[in-house]
C-alpha cells in the first residue's frame, strides 16, 4: 500500500503570487490583431478537496463526457454546484496563514477549441484570464502553464508555441481557498469560479507589448501635452488634433480637457511594426494644490458611491450591458464618482467611466479585515513574506488601468490594517505613476497617502475636520479630507445625508464622499425572492448585511438613491424671499449651465395651474444669480399655493434624453388654510352603539366601528414600527441601538387599557393608557371625537408617564379598512417614501398609487413606505385630513407581521388594509454601519396633540 503525497497542490498555500504568467501590462479592448473569446459553456467537475483528482484531465484525449457544464464567465456555486457563503469580515475558515482547509472545493474546467481559419500562422499568442477566484492552475494541450492568485486581476500566459489548428485543450483547475484568500476578505459573497473573460490574443511580431499614455492639461494655457511610452517603437496619431508623433516624444497642442462633467475624449491610434491599437485620450491633470484635490486646476467635490460588482443571478460575472446600465443610472442620479470597492472592476467598466464621465478611485484587490479579530496579529500586510504578493497586486492594478483618464486616485485596498507591505505598495505606485494621488483609509496618519480618508465619521467630527480642529500629524492636517464610506444604504435609509452634504459644501477641506454602497447583493431565489447570508446554510454569516445598496438586487432604484440624487444635485435653487425671486447656484465643478433648461410652475393645493420657461444665464461653476419669477396667476388664491422651479437637460446627452430632470426646488407662496370642524353634533346612544355625525362607535369600549358606509376596525394609538436595519444598528456601534432597546422595553407588544368612555354635549371622549407589560412607563392617551354632521374629527392627546429612556419609533394611530381598499390618493410628499431625515426628495403634490405600490421592497422586510407632509389622503371611501400634516402608510399586513418577516415572500396579503396615520416618526440615520439619527430627528416621548378629520369620500373607479 502506497501513500499519495500531496505535491501538486503546494502552490495553493504559497504566499507568492504564482508562477508562469507574464508581467502585467496595459489592458485594451481591441486592436487589429486577432483575438478569440473562450467564453461560453465549459465542461466542469467539482471535487471536495484540492487533491481529490489527479492532473489527467488536462491531457488531450481525456474523456469528460460524463462531466456537467457551467458557463464561463460564471461562479459554479450559482450554477447548482455547492453554495455561496457570505461573511462581512470573518474568514469562513480557520485563521492560520497561509494554510487553508483540506475541505477546499475545487472546480476542474475544460474547454476544447479550434483556431479560426483566419488565425495568423506567424507570431505568438497570449492566453488572458481577467478574473478567477481564488487560485487557478492552467494547462494548454497538456503543458502546465503555471498557477496564479489575485482574483480580480488579469493574468496572461504565452501560449503561441503550444497552439494547434484544431482540438486545443484548455484545462483550468480552480480552488476556492488559497493563501490569496487571506488578502480578499472584502465583505461580499465568497464565490469561486472563472468569473471574468477568458481570451486568446494573437501577438504579432512587432506588436504592442505595453504602453503608457501621458495626457496632461495646462489649465492656464488651455493646452494638453501628450506622450505615449511604448515597449516597442511606434507612432501615435490623433487626427482631430493634427498629432503624428513617435512614441516617447511629447507634443503640446490646444485641447478640450477631460473631466467627469465634460468627458472629452480624442480618438487616436498607436501603430507599431505589427499592430494598430486604438486609443481614447483624455487630457487632464490631477494634483494636490493648497491642501485640496484639484483636476485641471480646480478643486472637485466627490458625490460618489462605492461599487461592488453584482448581478442577482450571475454574481460578479457582469456583462457589458449591465455595466453600462450602472453607469447610466449613476449619471442620471447626479453621481459623479465611483470607488471600486474593494478591487479593480472589470476593465470595460472603466472604459464606460472614461466615455460617460465619472471620477474613479481604483482600489487594489486587498482586504485582510478578518485579522481584526486577533488585534491584527499575523496580518499579511505587515509580514515581509507577503510583500511580493502585495506588490504584484498593486502592479497588476496600475499597469492594467493606467491609461484611463477617469482614474484619478489609486487606492491601496481596504480595511487591511497597517504595515510595511502597504508602505511598499505606496512607494511603488508613487514611483510608477506621478500623475495620480494615492488613497488608503487605514493610513490614519497619512504616512503613505495623499488624502486623509475616513469611513462613517459622525457629522460633528466631519465638521471639526472641516474647521481644522481634528488634530493629527502635521502632514494629515494639510491634506484634503474625504469620507470614502458614509451613508450606509442598508434597508430603509440612509438618513442624514443631506446634513453631510451641507458640511461638504461649507468647508473647502472636505471634498465629499462615497455612499456605501451601490447595489444590494441579494441572490435571486425562487423560494425567498432574494437570498442573503445564512440562507445557504452557512455556519458563519452576516445575514442581510450584504444588502446595503442604493439599488435593489434587480437594479431598481431604492428610495435612498432618489434621496441621494436630490441631495447632491448640481444646481441649488433657493428662495430669495417675498419678492418672488429665486437664487440659482451652479454647483458643478467644471460645467456651466448652458446644457440645462429651467422652468417654473405654480401649484394650488398640489395641482399645477400655470407653468412656463425660466430664463437663467449660463452661469459658470461657482456662480449664482437671482432670477425673478412671474407674477402668481389670478387663480392662485384661496388654497395652499407654491412655486416649483426645475432644471432639466436641454438636449439629448450620451447618458440621458432631453428633459431628464437634474434639479428642482419648491417654495411656499401662501400657507395651507387651517382645518376646522365646528363641533355641532351630540353623541347619541342607541342599543350598544354611539352615533356621532357620520360615525358609529361601540358603546362599551368607545371603539370606532364605521364612518358613513366605511367599516373601521382596530383604531388605536400605535408607537411600534418594524425596526429598520438602521434602527437595529451594528454590534460595534457605541451609540444606543434603539431598535433593540425598543424591543427590550416592549414597544412591540403594547397593552391598551380602557379607562373611560365619556359621551358629552359635543364630544365623545375615550381615555386609555398604553403601556408595555412588565414596565411602569406608559402613555396616557385621550381620543376626543367631534363632528359637524358630515365630518368627524379625532384629536389625540398623549402624555408620557414614568421614565422614557428611549425615543419612540413612531407616534400616531392605526386602523383597519376592508380589503377592497386598494387605491390611495393624497396631497403631500411623494411620489416615494420619506422620513424625517430622508425626505429631501419628497415633492409636495397630488399623487396616486395602489396599496401594493406603496410598499418598498427592502430585501429584509422592515418599516417602509411612509409618505411625508401629507395634508389629506383618500383610501377605501375615506378622506383623512391632518392637523398638522402627517405621515401615512398603508399595507395588507400589520406592523407586527412585517416585523416577523425575514423575506418578502413571508408577507402574504390579508383581507384588511392597515392604515397608519402618524403624527411623527423617529429619524432613520445610518447606524447599520455609522451614526444614528441626529438629535433634531429624535421622536422624544413628551406631551403631544394632533388631529385627523375623517369624511366619507367618493370611491375611486
Amino acid at each position: 500500500m502506497s501513500l499519495r503525497i500531496r505535491t501538486t497542490t503546494d502552490y495553493i498555500e504559497d504566499v507568492a503570487p504564482g508562477r508562469g504568467f507574464l508581467p502585467p501590462r496595459a489592458w485594451y479592448a481591441s486592436s487589429d490583431a486577432a483575438s478569440l473569446s473562450l467564453n461560453g459553456r465549459w465542461r466542469f467537475r467539482l471535487s471536495a478537496t484540492a487533491d481529490a483528482e489527479d492532473d489527467a484531465f488536462a491531457e488531450p484525449g481525456f474523456d469528460a463526457g460524463a462531466w456537467t457544464e457551467v458557463s464561463v464567465p460564471g461562479h459554479w456555486v450559482l450554477q447548482g454546484h455547492g453554495a455561496p457563503i457570505y461573511t462581512n469580515h470573518l474568514y469562513p475558515f480557520p485563521v492560520d496563514p497561509p494554510r487553508v482547509p483540506t475541505e477546499n472545493p475545487t472546480g476542474d474546467h475544460l474547454r476544447v477549441f479550434d483556431l479560426p481559419e483566419s488565425w495568423p500562422s506567424d507570431g505568438g499568442a497570449v492566453l488572458r484570464f481577467d478574473g478567477v477566484e481564488s487560485c487557478a492552475r492552467v494547462w494548454l494541450n497538456g503543458t502546465d502553464l503555471g498557477a496564479f492568485q489575485g482574483s480580480r486581476l488579469p493574468h496572461e500566459f504565452a501560449v503561441g508555441h503550444l497552439l494547434r489548428p484544431t482540438g486545443n485543450v484548455l484545462a483550468v483547475r480552480v480552488h476556492q481557498w488559497s493563501a490569496g484568500s487571506y488578502l480578499e476578505d472584502q465583505d461580499q459573497w465568497w464565490l469561486p469560479g472563472i468569473f471574468r473573460d477568458v481570451t486568446l490574443l494573437h501577438r504579432p511580431a512587432g506588436g504592442v507589448l505595453d504602453f503608457f499614455v501621458y495626457a496632461s492639461y495646462d489649465h492656464v494655457r488651455g493646452e494638453g501635452t501628450l506622450k505615449v511610452d511604448s515597449d516597442v517603437p511606434g507612432r501615435v496619431t490623433v487626427p482631430a488634433l493634427g498629432i503624428e508623433v513617435a512614441t516617447g516624444e511629447p507634443v503640446t497642442v490646444p485641447v478640450e480637457p477631460w473631466t467627469a462633467e465634460t468627458p472629452t475624449l480624442y480618438d487616436g491610434v498607436l501603430t507599431t511594426e505589427g499592430e494598430r491599437v486604438p486609443l481614447r485620450i483624455g487630457f487632464r491633470t490631477v494634483a494636490l494644490t493648497d491642501g485640496r484635490i484639484t483636476v485641471n486646476g480646480r478643486p472637485i467635490l466627490f458625490k460618489g458611491v462605492n461599487r461592488h460588482e453584482w448581478h442577482p443571478e450571475n454574481g460578479r460575472a457582469l456583462d457589458l450591458e449591465t455595466m453600462r446600465a450602472d453607469v447610466l443610472l449613476m449619471k442620471r442620479h447626479n453621481i459623479n464618482a465611483v470607488r471600486t470597492s474593494h478591487y479593480p472592476p472589470h476593465p470595460a467598466f472603466l472604459e464606460l467611466c472614461d466615455e460617460l464621465g465619472l471620477w474613479v478611485v481604483d482600489e487594489c484587490d486587498l482586504e485582510t479585515h478578518g485579522f481584526i479579530e486577533q488585534a491584527w496579529r499575523d496580518n499579511p500586510v505587515d509580514d515581509d513574506r507577503w510583500t511580493p504578493a502585495l506588490l504584484d497586486r498593486a502592479a497588476r492594478m496600475v499597469e492594467r488601468d493606467k491609461n484611463h483618464p477617469a482614474v484619478i486616485l489609486w487606492s491601496l485596498g481596504n480595511e487591511a490594517g497597517t504595515g510595511r507591505g502597504l508602505t511598499a505598495m505606496a512607494e511603488w505606485i508613487h514611483g510608477r505613476d506621478t500623475s495620480r494621488l494615492v488613497h488608503y483609509e487605514g493610513d490614519i496618519n497619512c504616512r503613505d497617502t495623499d488624502v486623509y480618508s475616513r469611513m462613517y465619521a459622525y457629522h460633528g467630527e466631519v465638521e471639526r475636520i472641516g474647521r481644522g480642529l481634528d488634530g493629527g500629524t502635521l502632514k494629515r492636517r494639510r491634506l484634503p479630507f474625504i469620507l470614502c464610506e458614509y451613508g450606509h444604504a442598508m434597508g430603509n435609509g440612509p438618513g442624514g445625508i443631506a446634513d453631510y452634504q451641507r458640511l461638504f459644501e461649507t468647508y473647502d477641506r472636505i471634498q465629499g464622499g462615497f455612499i456605501w454602497e451601490w447595489i444590494d447583493h441579494g441572490i435571486r431565489d425562487e423560494r425567498l425572492g432574494f437570498a442573503y447570508g445564512g440562507d445557504f446554510g452557512e455556519e458563519l454569516h452576516d445575514g442581510n448585511f450584504v444588502c446595503d445598496g442604493l439599488l435593489f438586487p434587480d437594479r431598481t432604484p431604492s428610495p435612498g438613491l432618489i434621496e441621494y440624487k436630490k441631495v447632491i444635485e448640481p444646481v441649488r435653487i433657493e428662495d430669495e424671499g417675498a419678492g418672488g425671486a429665486v437664487r440659482i447656484r451652479n454647483l458643478y465643478d467644471f460645467a456651466d449651465l448652458s446644457a440645462l433648461a429651467f422652468s417654473w410652475s405654480c401649484q394650488v393645493d398640489g395641482e399645477t395651474v400655470e407653468s412656463g420657461p425660466l430664463a437663467v444665464p449660463a452661469l459658470s461653476p461657482g456662480e449664482s444669480a437671482v432670477v425673478k419669477l412671474p407674477q402668481p396667476p389670478p387663480d392662485a388664491r384661496g388654497g395652499e399655493t407654491g412655486w416649483t422651479v426645475r432644471a432639466a437637460l436641454a438636449t439629448d446627452t450620451a447618458w440621458a434624453p432631453r428633459e431628464h430632470p437634474v434639479a428642482w426646488a419648491q417654495f411656499p407662496l401662501s400657507a395651507r388654510p387651517p382645518v376646522r370642524v365646528a363641533p355641532t353634533e351630540t353623541p347619541v346612544s342607541v342599543d350598544e352603539r354611539i352615533s356621532l355625525g357620520p360615525a358609529s362607535f361601540d358603546a362599551r369600549t368607545g371603539a370606532l366601528r364605521s364612518i358613513g358606509g366605511v367599516e373601521v376596525t382596530g383604531l388605536r394609538l400605535d408607537v411600534w414600527r418594524a425596526p429598520t436595519d438602521n434602527d437595529l444598528g451594528a454590534p460595534w456601534q457605541s451609540d444606543p441601538r434603539y431598535g433593540l432597546l425598543w424591543r427590550k422595553l416592549g414597544l412591540h407588544r403594547m397593552r391598551h387599557r380602557l379607562d373611560a368612555v365619556e359621551p358629552g354635549d359635543d364630544a365623545l371622549t375615550v381615555r386609555t393608557r398604553v403601556a408595555p407589560a412588565a414596565r411602569e412607563s406608559g402613555l396616557a392617551t385621550t381620543y376626543r371625537w367631534t363632528s359637524d354632521g358630515t365630518r368627524l374629527k379625532l384629536t389625540v392627546s398623549v402624555a408620557p408617564e414614568g421614565e422614557w429612556p428611549v425615543p419612540l419609533p413612531r407616534l400616531g394611530i392605526r386602523l383597519g379598512l376592508p380589503g377592497t381598499a386598494d387605491r390611495v390618493r393624497w396631497f403631500g410628499g411623494g411620489p416615494g417614501e420619506g422620513y424625517p431625515d430622508t425626505k429631501s426628495a419628497s415633492q409636495l403634490g397630488r399623487w396616486c398609487a395602489t396599496v401594493e405600490d406603496l410598499q418598498t421592497p427592502y430585501v429584509r422586510p422592515q418599516e417602509n413606505g411612509a409618505r411625508a407632509d401629507v395634508r389629506w389622503a383618500e383610501i377605501g371611501g375615506l378622506r383623512i385630513e391632518g392637523d398638522p400634516e402627517f405621515w401615512f402608510s398603508a399595507r395588507r399586513w400589520t406592523n407586527e407581521r412585517l416585523d416577523r418577516a425575514t423575506h418578502l415572500t413571508d408577507l402574504t396579503p390579508s383581507d384588511t388594509v392597515w392604515l397608519n396615520l402618524d403624527h411623527a416618526h423617529h429619524g432613520i440615520g445610518t447606524q447599520s454601519c455609522g451614526p444614528g439619527p441626529l438629535p433634531q430627528y429624535f421622536l422624544r416621548a413628551e406631551p403631544r396633540e394632533f388631529s385627523f378629520v375623517f369624511t366619507e369620500a367618493e370611491r375611486p373607479k
